[in-house]
């Protein structure tokens, strides 16, 4: 921390020039603390827990500031690396009287729930070791927890939430003894067993002593969590977090994150890196229930999961409205973002999210840069998701949601997957740029609406799960229905797939179905419009191509658009009026406060021309090959 180092200077000059030094740390201190009434809490590495938390006489550790703080205080942590988890025993009071952790500004400040170890032993070959007591680790030992739970598919092998860090990137977990004792390749390995009294970590290191190098292991299962429900209105902002020994997080059990709410309230989670956790980088998720043991498919979430959260408090007063905003998040193996319930009324923006569930050592059905079950009122807008199983994935309840000017590409299976949710979901002005992943929708009451897609649609026929249905803008349940295919609008967008064609609807013979709306699309490079879409527009010129590029200062969409797409096609601006009522939750398309929706701003926020829009995300069409910045 660059001015608590200089303390020594700052006590002289207090010694020496009095009344100067302490005009000058007030001034400072008010600029610090104008946007608070509470008191204000200082950590540094070089500081003392015995101390008061002032300025000159900073805490040592943030858990012990942690401690302290009450409603509307402030705890800034100064320059080092902290490794604790961080367990706040209690929350703010309002949105205007929150706890805020926050990295002082302009300093790097690290909180990893890794330890650095030395005393590796050399074995043979690649290979050294090194021996711990069981009591390093407190109450909670990474390399006897043992990942598990539904919808985990361990892949024939045991999956610990431990972890062994060279230099920042992690080894993967060797399936046995064996496997770590082999001639290292590209992939290092490491293997634990845990006796009554120690744990023993073999490691491959290519060619390098251990002893020499940062290697670091995961010691604590997170960085920042509660350990019980109903910590609300805490802030926490700036920070590089990493290194957490995660549990599988599926909807039925208490989500763990590297950083989560715990069923809580009204949380800000903004600017900080997020990196390394065995399976979820952030959790919105539900509380710990005892229910949660017996949980094996999805009948046990309809009709224990769901009924116990309602007895829970799940509703707007206790539960959601949380800001994720601003964050890099990477390296998770299940999700970058995850929430089962505890999401509702939250906003998701402006946060990066790449390479999750890369390693793919284990599967299951709840890996995605954003997975979220029960995705009520939840607005998820200008993030940049790619090298992900899947983009985003909203999995049961999504009603009252939007989906607005994202950046999706490179993921492998789906950008983005609409399952068992009756609406309304809005899904306007993105960029689905990942060739060969559909979007996907098993639901109904989706808007679809100024898009481009690169990859194909698959609209599926028919699923027999009833799912809940909810009062508009609310958790009051008030029926159920299964999943059929139909009551979707796609208007104005851009399809660049040839394998693009809605063949599920139009040879559908499921009595069922519900009717779909198409008008006014975009259908280049071989893909097929709907029977039913009147005078789609279908560029037969061949290989309308695209070609998404990073450079130093962003991502560039060099893209050729053919002005005729806007002279030959009239369409509308898309409003709450046009999209009318979902079929089965009779709920209008409109904004969580209520308000109308009206679909005049393009992916950049420019205006739309009202007269005759242009097709896809972009309102500045131009014509011909163009140039884009993206992200």
């Amino acid at each position: 921390m660059k001015k608590i180092k200089n303390i020594k200077l700052i006590c002289f000059v207090l010694a020496c020039f009095p009344l100067v030094a302490i005009i000058l740390c007030i001034g400072e201190h008010n600029m610090e603390t104008k946007k608070t009434t509470g008191k204000e809490y200082h950590v540094s590495v070089s500081g003392d827990d015995s101390y008061i938390g002032t300025y000159l006489k900073p805490l040592k550790t943030i858990q012990a500031a942690a401690n302290i703080a009450q409603p509307g205080d402030r705890i800034i942590v100064h320059e080092g690396t902290y490794r604790e988890r961080i367990n706040p025993p209690r929350g703010g009071e309002s949105d205007e009287k929150r706890i805020l952790y926050t990295a002082a500004e302009g300093e790097k400040v690290v909180i990893k729930g890794s330890e650095v170890i030395k005393g590796w032993e050399f074995v043979s070959g690649d290979v050294w070791k090194v021996i711990l007591p069981n009591a390093f680790f407190g109450d909670f030992n990474p390399y006897s927890y043992l990942l598990s739970g539904p919808w985990f598919f361990p892949q024939e092998r045991e999956h610990h939430s431990g972890a062994v860090y060279l230099n920042g990137e992690w080894l993967s977990e060797a399936a046995s003894f064996e496997e770590v004792m082999e001639p290292s390749k590209d992939t290092l390995y490491w293997f634990g067993t845990v006796s009554d009294t120690d744990t023993t970590i073999w490691a491959q290191f290519k060619g390098i002593d251990p002893n020499q190098e940062l290697v670091e292991i995961n010691a604590r299962q997170s960085v920042f969590y509660p350990d019980k429900s109903g910590r609300n209105y805490i802030t926490v902002r700036g920070f590089i977090m990493s290194h957490a020994a995660t549990p599988w997080a599926p909807p039925t059990t208490e989500q763990i994150g590297l950083i989560g709410t715990n069923w809580s309230k009204g949380w800000v989670i903004e600017d900080n890196e997020i990196s390394y956790s065995i399976c979820v980088g952030i959790t919105l998720g539900k509380y710990w229930d005892k229910a949660d043991d017996t949980a094996v498919n999805g009948l046990h979430y309809l009709n224990i999961t769901i009924p116990n959260a309602v007895k829970n408090g799940w509703n707007a007063e206790n539960v959601g409205h949380h800001i994720v905003r601003r964050n890099v998040i990477s390296n998770c193996e299940t999700a970058g973002i995850c929430g089962s319930l505890g999401a509702i009324f939250s906003t998701i923006s402006d946060n990066t999210i790449y390479n999750i569930h890369v390693r793919k050592l284990f599967s299951g059905q709840e890996q995605a840069g954003i997975k979220i079950h029960g995705a009520i009122d939840v607005v998820i807008s200008k993030n940049h998701i790619y090298k992900s199983i899947q983009g985003l994935h909203l999995d049961w309840m999504a009603q009252g949601t939007r989906v607005s000017s994202n950046l999706f590409h490179s993921n492998e299976k789906r950008d983005l997957y609409i399952e068992a949710s009756h609406g309304p979901v809005l899904v306007d002005n993105n960029l689905f740029l990942s060739k060969n992943a559909p979007f996907v929708s098993m639901s109904q009451g989706i808007a679809v609406v100024h898009n481009l897609f690169a990859g194909p649609i698959i609209l599926i026929e028919y699923n027999h799960r009833e799912t809940p249905i909810m009062e508009a803008h609310s958790t009051n349940i008030i029926g159920k229905c299964d999943q059929v295919i139909g009551d979707t609008h796609f208007y104005n967008n851009i399809f660049f797939n040839k394998s693009t064609n809605f063949d599920n609807y139009d040879h559908s013979t499921n009595e069922r179905k519900l009717p779909i709306y198409v008008e006014s699309n975009v259908y280049a490079n071989g893909a097929r419009p709907s029977v039913i879409e009147k005078n789609p527009l279908i560029d037969s010129e061949p290989h309308l191509m695209f070609n998404l590029q990073e450079k130093t200062n962003g991502w560039y969409l060099e893209i050729t658009m053919n002005p005729d797409w806007i002279a030959k096609q009239n369409r509308h601006i898309i409003t709450t009026a046009k999209l009318g009522k979902t079929v089965i939750t009779d709920a209008l398309y409109e904004n969580p406060d209520s308000t109308p929706i009206m679909l005049n701003k393009d992916y950049f926020g420019n205006i739309r021309n009202v007269i005759n829009p242009a097709p896809g995300p972009f309102e500045d069409f131009g014509g011909g090959k163009m140039f884009i910045k993206v992200w």
